[in-house]
């Protein structure tokens, strides 16, 4: 899944629906949306057909009055509801900083300053995300670019919905892909002038990290910051997830034994055939037969997804991996051919199925979970970088036991304990 709605002006436009909670729920797809300035939209364009078509009926705008009358705002249209939340009162020029500022320590202390001054401001834009989703209606919320008053409210939101940190840090650093667009914008707008800070658009992880810790340093937590500081009432975190949250997998799991054998290659080879009837070179019929299922039982784990009392999906786990890897110490798990029946499994159960595998990694006292994925297939490679995963490296000629060589990319994720911390 590639969060980015892909837009021609707007270039920070994301879905925060797909992220899994602590506790096993999915936050809801298509229900609410960060965005960069919705004032680069215009009536008659495809943006602006684009974005009708995702059926938004409230829009906040977290902006300086002044930019939006720059800017422009968002077109008005009978469907939408319009709402200016000004949530920062110190204003500051992120262009003009020195090239000596690092963004981290500086950009967090700024979001400590919005978190302080735009109690009612956040407050209320709180207010109007619980409306929405009670409303069961789609909301989106955005700045300038997409990345700090948008990303400071994104994080309040994940958090009280349960999303681990991690998961929230990795969602504040998306905004990087969008950074050379920005950047273009910026100068666009700005021809007589020089940009000295050449963290400007970026979004290093250490700025959210350092945010949080802080948050939760003086207010104890998300939560209580929320209630006590925001003055919202102790129901407004468990109405929220009520709203925004889908119920755990319908799923169940079991290990894999040797009677199982030939579902697991009939499951493989339906979905080598999928892979190929959607022009998908990965996957090839009859690759992988029983010898390859019996290893893997015996040299790892294999894990079954069940819907009732059928076969919805399967995945191997690999206590190591130097073909990919190489020799690595005993702190990661390695995710293999997580596969589907598609006849069968529910919608969803392809990030059900990760989170299960990630938490039989975790139960086994490991920190990272790994896997990796063909270079040549970026949609893989969003679909796991959606469910929380960094790349982390190339790997140009694995040996995969298949007689040719082939690059992968290789992904990591850090790991919540049963507490929600992270390894």
């Amino acid at each position: 899944m590639n969060r980015h709605i892909l837009f021609a002006r707007l270039h920070n436009f994301r879905d925060l629906g797909g992220y899994t909670t602590a506790d096993g729920r999915t936050v809801r797809r298509s229900r609410l949306y960060r965005a960069d300035s919705l004032g680069k939209l215009t009536p008659g364009t495809r943006d602006w057909d684009l974005f009708l078509s995702l059926g938004i009926r409230t829009v906040v705008d977290l902006r300086y009055p002044w930019e939006i009358d720059a800017k422009g705002r968002v077109p008005e249209h009978p469907s939408l509801t319009y709402h200016n939340q000004s949530i920062e009162h110190r204003p500051y020029d992120q262009a003009a900083l020195p090239p000596s500022v690092a963004p981290g320590p500086y950009l967090a202390a700024r979001y400590a300053e919005v978190a302080e001054d735009g109690t009612k401001e956040i407050r209320e834009t709180l207010q109007l995300i619980g409306a929405a989703a009670e409303s069961d209606t789609p909301l989106v919320f955005h700045c300038a670019s997409g990345k700090d008053r948008t990303g400071l409210v994104a994080a309040l939101v994940l958090s009280l919905l349960g999303v681990p940190e991690q998961t929230i840090t990795d969602d504040f650093t998306l905004t990087e892909r969008a950074t050379p667009l920005l950047v273009a914008d910026w100068r666009t707008d700005n021809p007589d002038r020089e940009l000295l800070w050449p963290a400007y658009g970026t979004a290093p992880a250490e700025i959210m990290t350092r945010f949080l810790s802080g948050l939760k340093s003086r207010y104890g937590s998300v939560e209580s910051y929320v209630t006590e500081t925001l003055g919202l009432p102790p129901t407004f975190a468990s109405a929220l997830r009520t709203h925004l949250l889908e119920p755990p997998s319908p799923l169940t799991f079991r290990r894999a034994t040797e009677t199982d054998i030939p579902t697991l290659v009939r499951l493989r080879d339906e979905a080598a055939h999928w892979q190929l009837s959607q022009g998908i070179d990965q996957w090839k019929p009859g690759q992988l037969t029983e010898p390859h299922f019996r290893t893997r039982l015996t040299e790892g784990e294999v894990w079954l997804a069940l819907q009732g009392d059928q076969v919805a999906g399967a995945w191997e786990l690999w206590w190591d991996d130097p073909a990919a890897w190489g020799p690595q110490p005993p702190t990661a798990a390695y995710i293999h051919r997580l596969m589907t029946d598609r006849r069968v499994a529910p919608p969803g159960a392809g990030r059900h199925m990760l989170a299960e595998a990630e938490r039989r990694i975790a139960a086994a006292g490991r920190p990272l979970s790994r896997l990796d994925c063909l270079s040549s297939n970026p949609r893989l490679r969003e679909y796991y970088q959606a469910a929380g995963y960094t790349v982390v490296g190339e790997q140009t000629a694995k040996d995969g036991g298949l007689g040719t060589p082939y690059a992968v990319t290789l992904l990591e994720k850090r790991l919540a304990d049963s507490q929600g911390r992270t390894a």
